[in-house]
């Protein structure tokens, strides 16, 4: 079957098996290999994408369901060479280890961010509990959110 995905801003179009996975449509079919493939069950997160600006999780989304639609991944989030505020807020903050869950603990982040630019340490712990993180105790994570919560109107400001 024939798809038209639009990811990161991007038309693409491609014949593919009904059964693919978007996590593999993204990693195999276009090479956008940020979107990490984890549990295979939904568990984990680390493959966590956005689909029309809602973050699901794309080792359990046939890429047939995205046809049509707009999907962003990790290579998504940096803007003309200026990182996120949450990419960036993980480096200040020291958000990751092996880096694994990072890129879709980045986009639930983001998601959240988007909808409550000002979180408590509450809110944000329950908008990452879809994403596991085997490294930390979330501490880094956390402080890493509410930093980019903390300077992304200053970026905003920079960049209009």
């Amino acid at each position: 079957m024939r798809v038209a995905i639009r990811v990161n801003g991007q038309e693409y179009s491609s014949e593919i098996e009904p059964r693919l996975l978007l996590v593999h449509f993204l990693r195999s079919t276009l090479g956008l290999t940020g979107t990490h493939w984890g549990c295979d069950t939904s568990n984990c997160g680390a493959c966590t994408v956005w689909l029309d600006g809602v973050p699901v999780k794309s080792c359990t989304t046939l890429a047939a369901m995205a046809d049509g639609h707009e999907v962003k991944t990790i290579e998504g989030l940096e803007s003309g060479g200026v990182l996120d505020p949450v990419q960036q807020g993980f480096i200040e903050e020291h958000g990751l280890q092996c880096g694994f869950c990072t890129p879709g603990m980045m986009m639930a982040a983001r998601a959240l961010l988007d909808r409550n630019p000002d979180p408590d340490e509450a809110t944000i712990r329950e908008a990452i509990s879809g994403n596991l993180c085997r490294c930390t105790g979330y501490e880094n994570i956390v402080r890493a959110i509410r930093w980019a919560a903390a300077h992304q109107t200053a970026q905003e400001g920079a960049i209009a």
